[in-house]
């Protein structure tokens, strides 16, 4: 837990990473609102979560690096005040486009989680780092879960603006309260951005997530959905001999290729394949007339409310976890996260005919999104030197992204490639889609067991000094490393 001299750094760090998170779920059940009222299509509808999909995914790590090394204080109150100001626009835009335009403008926000883990590392005494980083993961992970769970009242009760205008208040407060308070971090990277490497990051990222989040729009065999996976390869093959002939590269590929990175990330791929599919297709599921043949026609409050075990459950065993952690370790924590997601969806893939069994799984995956979020980034922070913090969390978050989407991109094909004569999907497809979700997530466990202990049993996570010869030496000696 946080000492007293920086409990007030931590409310700021939570405030602003679990707003980030809550945007991202908290339009979704709103969007066939946000459709009838600025008079536009489903598929145009779509680009709202599209956008912010995209703009996340490109300034996570490059704002993350950025902060390594002109401060992150800095860094956090600009990208604070820009959350600010893209809710401000999208509670005002009075067409689709301009919403669309704000929802880009928030996804800047993405570059709070990595930031946030780094002003951590930076100012709270060493003790206090694992402890802190759990509970700041929980935060963001139960910030997706109320995203999903308040978004039906507060649309009912008020407008689908206060999705927006809530926010405001609080982003606004946070940055007041950061710019008073936040201490500028000491450790600083060297050199500068290379921005030959966040373009071509940025445009193999918008090459695949692009065609991920609209093929079932497109159409999977549509030449833009191929042209832009064949052009997402070729590019992230130059962003790969960009970054390693740099000298200061935005990614250092050294530090990726490090042991615990490198099986970290991959289990937080396969998670967030799990996790993102489910918070899609999870409450369309419930949504769906009973005269499919399953589902229970649930409004979207009556939704949220099924979802809310998921949220109480991440939430607690993400605090949780920062307590078991110095005693289990985090790779326990890591593997046993995914079990849970895999033992969750297995049950939903077998039984799904009463209400009780949905709340079952959504209790159950929401302890496993908890205890994964938490250990994933305990491992991030603690296997890299201090002055990459901020560009190996935010590229742990993309990657994660990234598998989300490919996960209910997948699904979607599952779910959808067989329909009844109401347009409706069969069962079939949701349990076919839910069965590969369980293995998803048990791929994910089985990375997870990959991450190497040290002797004693500890998982390497130590937190690392910039410059610790320890680190240096690991580093130096990864795969690749350059001379």
């Amino acid at each position: 837990m946080p000492s007293k001299s920086t409990r007030l750094t931590f409310a700021v760090l939570a405030a602003g990473a679990g707003v980030f998170s809550m945007l991202q779920s908290l339009i979704a059940p709103a969007l066939p609102t946000v459709q009838h009222a600025l008079h536009t299509s489903q598929s145009t509808a779509t680009w709202v979560m599209t956008a912010y999909l995209l703009s996340a995914s490109i300034f996570t790590p490059i704002l993350g690096r950025v902060g390594d090394l002109i401060g992150k204080k800095r860094t956090l109150v600009a990208v604070l005040m820009t959350v600010a100001v893209g809710c401000l626009l999208a509670a005002l835009a009075p067409s689709i486009g301009v919403l669309i335009v704000a929802r880009v403008v928030q996804g800047v926000g993405g570059a709070l989680v990595p930031l946030s883990f780094g002003i951590i590392r930076d100012e709270f005494a060493p003790s206090e780092v694992g402890g802190s980083i759990s509970n700041l993961s929980a935060v963001i992970a139960a910030g997706g879960g109320v995203g999903m769970v308040a978004a039906g009242p507060i649309v009912t009760a008020l407008d689908y603006r206060w999705l927006f205008w809530i926010p405001v208040a609080i982003v606004t407060a946070a940055t007041i309260i950061a710019v008073r308070y936040v201490p500028e971090s000491p450790t600083r990277a060297q050199g500068q951005v290379n921005w030959l490497g966040a373009a071509l990051l940025s445009a193999w990222l918008v090459a695949l997530l692009l065609p991920l989040s609209q093929a079932a729009v497109w159409g999977w065999g549509s030449a833009r959905v191929l042209g832009l996976f064949a052009a997402a390869v070729v590019l992230f093959a130059l962003w790969l001999a960009a970054e390693a002939r740099s000298r200061t590269p935005l990614i250092d590929l050294r530090v990726m290729r490090l042991p615990a990175v490198w099986t970290t990330n991959t289990a937080a791929f396969l998670f967030g394949a799990g996790m993102y599919a489910i918070w899609s297709f999870l409450p369309g599921f419930v949504q769906t007339p009973s005269s499919a043949g399953y589902g229970f026609g649930a409004s979207v409050t009556a939704t949220g409310l099924l979802m809310l075990p998921m949220l109480i459950a991440m939430f607690l065993s993400g605090v949780l976890s920062g307590r078991l952690e110095p005693v289990l370790g985090a790779k326990v924590l890591l593997t046993a996260g995914a079990a849970l997601g895999a033992l969750a969806c297995g049950i939903l893939a077998l039984w799904h005919d009463e209400q009780w069994q949905i709340a079952l799984v959504a209790g159950l995956f929401g302890l496993g999104i908890g205890l994964a979020f938490a250990s994933m980034a305990n491992l991030i922070v603690g296997s890299v030197p201090a002055d990459q913090t901020g560009a190996a969390t935010g590229m742990n978050a993309n990657i994660r992204t990234i598998g989300g989407s490919i996960g209910a991109a997948v699904t979607s094909v599952l779910v959808t490639g067989r329909l009844q004569p109401s347009g409706l999907p069969y069962a079939s497809g949701y349990t076919h889609g839910f069965t590969l979700l369980a293995v998803l997530c048990l791929a994910a466990a089985l990375a997870a067991l990959l991450v190497p202990v040290r002797p004693g049993g500890r998982v390497t996570g130590r937190p690392l000094a910039a410059g610790d010869a320890a680190a240096e030496a690991q580093v130096a000696a990864a795969p690749g490393a350059r001379g």
